[in-house]
């Protein structure tokens, strides 16, 4: 859809860097992360809900 770059990534980070500043990126990866980590265990939950209810109708 972007089609973006190496090189472009690399200049929004630094501009995002530049603007934000060093602790609050850290912040927001740190949040990012943690998102991403619980999104992951819900999905893992609930395709572990999904695959006993298909053995359980076999």
């Amino acid at each position: 859809m972007f089609n973006l770059g190496s090189p472009e990534i690399i200049i929004i980070a630094l501009i995002a860097l530049w603007f934000f500043g060093d602790k609050k990126l850290k912040d927001f990866a740190k949040r990012v992360g943690e998102s991403t980590k619980e999104i992951k265990k819900i999905k893992e939950e609930l395709e572990g809900e999904g695959n006993t209810d298909k053995q359980e109708e076999a």
